[in-house]
């Protein structure tokens, strides 16, 4: 080989390992956990997704046994036997983010390996826009939560999930007089689903504004859950940017995830998570 051959062929492989994409550092999730605990609201406990008005938490997506769901729990138990039996569903129907700093303290007591929190939706679903919780207690009340967590559980992985696009809830079910109906007689969302078929500006603006107190939301569910350090794992907004259809939601509230939309739920949210 000639000597500038030679000199130039070590560039040339210099050259191609710098045009390689660099790959994602990805946190080892470590061996799959022997007990997991689920915080949340309404929708983590399975809510109106076997019957009227009650909570069904076999059927969540969480920590649910349920086979067509095929939960986190299910997914886990199907590569590690030993978490079998260990799934609590801590979360609670009305739950808000202010609630989750007693519901981690449940998990704590319960001394899980693996905690699941979905919150938010009932931050923003309100009975009026003006009482929506503020961006700041939001951020505030999840930080308890995940502080009293890493301090009482410093070795668990925590996937926190980012909360529903609560605006398509409106976009899919507002030419259905069944979802206006539920929508109005039983006050769901009002900040959002009040004067569901207005074309007025005003209404479109504070959509749109509920809207972004969600996105906001998320942004800071992913910042604490950044700040937690490598055993917490934010979905990525997975969850909030899923388009999921008005089949998906329950016949009764047109609100709640049906089974087949904790299914859907599952599946993109442990998808998101930590692979096991």
């Amino acid at each position: 080989m000639s000597p500038i051959r030679r000199l130039l062929a070590p560039l040339a492989a210099l050259t191609a390992l710098t045009l390689l994409p660099a790959a994602p550092a990805v946190a080892d999730p470590g061996p799959p956990p022997n007990a997991m605990a689920s915080l949340g609201d309404s929708i983590t406990r399975g809510f109106n997704a076997c019957g009227w008005y009650v909570d069904c938490t076999s059927r969540s997506f969480s920590t649910g046994d349920n086979s067509a769901v095929n939960s986190h729990y299910l997914r886990i138990r199907a590569v590690n036997p030993a978490i079998g039996g260990n799934n609590h569903n801590d979360a609670r129907s009305g739950a808000k983010s202010a609630d989750m700093y007693g519901q981690a303290g449940t998990a704590v007591s319960q001394g899980v390996g693996y905690v699941t929190m979905l919150i938010g939706a009932n931050d923003a679903c309100t009975s009026s826009e003006s009482s929506m919780t503020p961006v700041s207690t939001f951020r505030a009340n999840i930080d308890a939560a995940l502080n009293r967590l890493r301090t009482g559980l410093p070795d668990a992985k925590v996937l926190v999930l980012s909360i529903p696009d609560v605006h398509r809830l409106w976009s899919v079910g507002k030419d259905s007089a069944s979802a206006r109906t539920a929508w109005s007689l039983f006050g769901i969302c009002q900040s959002l689903l009040a004067n569901p078929t207005s074309t007025a500006q005003a209404d479109v603006d504070r959509r749109n504004r509920v809207r972004q107190r969600v996105v906001d939301y998320n942004t800071q569910l992913a910042q604490a859950c950044a700040a937690y350090g490598p055993n917490c794992d934010f979905d990525d907004n997975a969850v909030f940017g899923y388009p999921f259809t008005l089949n998906q939601l329950s016949g009764w509230d047109y609100f709640h995830p049906n089974a087949t939309g904790q299914q859907v739920l599952a599946n993109v949210s442990y998808a998101a998570g930590f692979g096991w």
